[in-house]
């Protein structure tokens, strides 16, 4: 008996993207938080920009993780 994906592997996988993205995009350039939202709110220390990168890379870690882990489970059961 073949096993589909569950419905959870879809947006784990959609959402490692976009975070993968946004935190490739915020390691090349910091500044697009202040340019997107007009606002500096760190003033110009860039921490901010540093904290949004950690997250973002421990969220698309997590993310591409848990729907890794989807996916072996799928096809462990069948094959």
């Amino acid at each position: 008996m073949k096993r589909s994906l569950r419905l959870r592997f879809y947006p784990e996988a959609i959402l490692g993207i976009i975070s993968g993205i946004l935190f490739v995009v915020t390691l090349i350039n910091h500044a697009w938080i202040e340019i997107a939202f007009n606002v500096d709110p760190d003033q110009g220390s860039g921490m901010l920009e540093w904290l949004v990168v950690g997250g973002l890379l421990v969220a698309t870690v997590a993310l591409f993780s848990l729907a890794g882990y989807e996916w072996r489970r799928t096809m462990a059961v069948a094959g």
